[in-house]
């Protein structure tokens, strides 16, 4: 290739030749001939489509790049200007310069390209050239959204189950697979009345999700393969995956009866505690101590043990007095775990709801700092349940209390409902279990929302503007307005889909 310098300031007439097309003077180069001689015998652009078919999945919102890949990508980025120019075969015969969309109405399902382009032509001369090519936007559906429309086309199935008779762990979980947005690639969300069913089309998919679990609650899985078919000729073997993952059934407010080797190697904490709550580990805490323990997925399923009663039993009080034992007085030994600084030992004397007449009954409780006289209380009664456990019938009378409170119960749960100003997203799924236990023990794990912020932290809240305005209680837990995130509204993107989501 011939490089020619150009100094138009010196204009002399030996610097410049005739076209030998068309006789214009012009500046000496290797063709000698005008630029629009050269573009006359001469097009660069011979080879690249001026038009060209782009295909666009409207549920999934991605562009297909040949042959296979889908990928996401806005109007007028850099990865819609990829997905074009792979298009374009004859880019390869020739040098790009320049390339930029041309605004197009975003509807017009059209998309414009402009593109410069360099070549040597004739002797060496190199020859630029600047044109558009139009790309027409056609609606495919990709290959991952057939499968999940078909929702019976999977390779591979998360069945998640908890055998306990309250859902609140269910329920934290699903919000933190919201948050995580840990359920991408599913193909169906299946609802089953003991745990929720996750399809997927791919087992690695399957695999990430189960260690997205094991991170978030404590469980353990087992895997099988069915073989569905199998080519001979090809050696190909088709299996169906199946991860059964296992949630420990402990829930939160769950009393428990430990035997003596775990109390003992959980730092001394005592035999009968609470589940104060459920995250990557399960906490315990002693209600006459006030010991904390934290038992992860190891040592839990290394040693497991069950419920002594769940919240569905617990009984309502009235709180008729309160004592408050003081920090200083309570002594422990130097063995014990951990002790709790956000609850309040107390001496509490409560009568049954039910029957006011009856007498007294004094227990120690962890609830000092909530509890005042003419509150009511949630709690089990010890001395007259029929409770068949083997390490609570060796517990001797003095560590056995009479009744073990729980939790503060507030107003109403219908007075609640009405003064709550936010609400949370639900994953869609086919529901399969009743629907009035799923509503009750979904309020049961809202109001835990208000009443624990350690357990808020994993949850997405937002504002909730459809409710009317009502006069808060005081007293009642409320959730402030900075940890509300503002609602999700259905915004149209520029190809004409539509983003949604299911509010609860």
């Amino acid at each position: 290739m011939q490089s020619i310098e150009y100094d138009e300031s010196a204009a002399q007439p030996s610097q410049t030749i005739l076209c030998c097309q068309c006789g214009t003077p012009i500046a000496p180069n290797p063709a000698n001939m005008c630029v629009v001689c050269i573009r006359t015998h001469v097009d660069i652009t011979e080879g690249i489509p001026k038009q060209a078919t782009i295909f666009f999945c409207r549920n999934c919102e991605r562009y297909l790049q040949p042959p296979s890949q889908w990928i996401a990508a806005s109007l007028e980025s850099k990865e819609l200007l990829s997905v074009c120019l792979k298009k374009l075969k004859g880019l390869k015969a020739v040098r790009l310069v320049d390339a930029g969309f041309v605004w197009t109405e975003p509807h017009s399902k059209r998309l414009k390209v402009k593109l410069t382009i360099q070549k040597e032509v004739l002797n060496g001369a190199m020859l630029q050239q600047v044109f558009i090519v139009e790309f027409v936007v056609h609606n495919q559906m990709c290959d991952d959204c057939h499968r999940t429309e078909a929702k019976d086309f999977w390779k591979s199935v998360v069945q998640l189950r908890q055998k306990a008779s309250h859902k609140k762990t269910m329920y934290y979980l699903e919000q933190a697979i919201l948050k995580h947005k840990a359920h991408t690639n599913t193909l169906n969300i299946k609802e089953m009345p003991d745990g929720i069913d996750f399809f997927y089309g791919q087992p690695q998919d399957s695999r990430k999700f189960v260690e997205f679990l094991q991170a978030v609650v404590p469980c353990r899985y087992v895997t099988s393969k069915k073989l569905v078919s199998h080519d001979i000729r090809s050696n190909i073997h088709n299996y169906k995956t199946t991860f059964s993952v296992e949630i420990a059934p402990i829930c939160k407010d769950d009393i428990i009866c430990l035997s003596p080797k775990l109390s003992a190697a959980y730092g001394n904490i005592g035999q009968l505690v609470i589940c104060s709550r459920v995250t990557t580990a399960i906490h315990l805490l002693n209600p006459s101590t006030l010991q904390m323990a934290e038992v992860n997925s190891t040592l839990y399923w290394k040693s497991p043990f069950a419920s002594l009663a769940t919240s569905k039993q617990l009984q309502e009080y009235l709180v008729m007095q309160v004592d408050i034992i003081a920090a200083d007085t309570i002594h422990h030994n130097s063995s014990v775990g951990a002790i709790s600084s956000k609850h309040v030992l107390a001496d509490v004397w409560v009568c049954r709801s039910s029957d006011m007449s009856a007498d007294q009954i004094h227990c120690r409780s962890h609830l000092g700092h909530l509890l005042q006289p003419g509150d009511t209380a949630l709690g089990f009664d010890l001395s007259n349940s029929n409770v068949n456990d083997v390490d609570l019938d060796k517990l001797s009378s003095d560590k056995k209390p009479d009744l073990i409170l729980v939790k503060k119960q507030y107003s109403d749960k219908g007075f609640r409902n009405r003064q709550r100003k936010w609400k949370l997203l639900r994953l869609e799924r086919e529901a399969a279990m009743s629907a009035n236990s799923n509503e009750r023990d979904y309020t049961d794990f809202m109001e835990d929302l208000e009443e624990d912020e350690t357990l808020r932290h994993n949850v997405n809240i937002y504002k909730d503007h459809r409710k009317v305005a009502v006069e808060a209680d005081a007293d009642t837990p409320q959730i402030s307005l900075e940890e509300m995130l503002d609602d999700l509204t259905l915004t149209e993107d520029a190809t004409g889909g539509a983003g949604s989501a299911m509010m609860e």
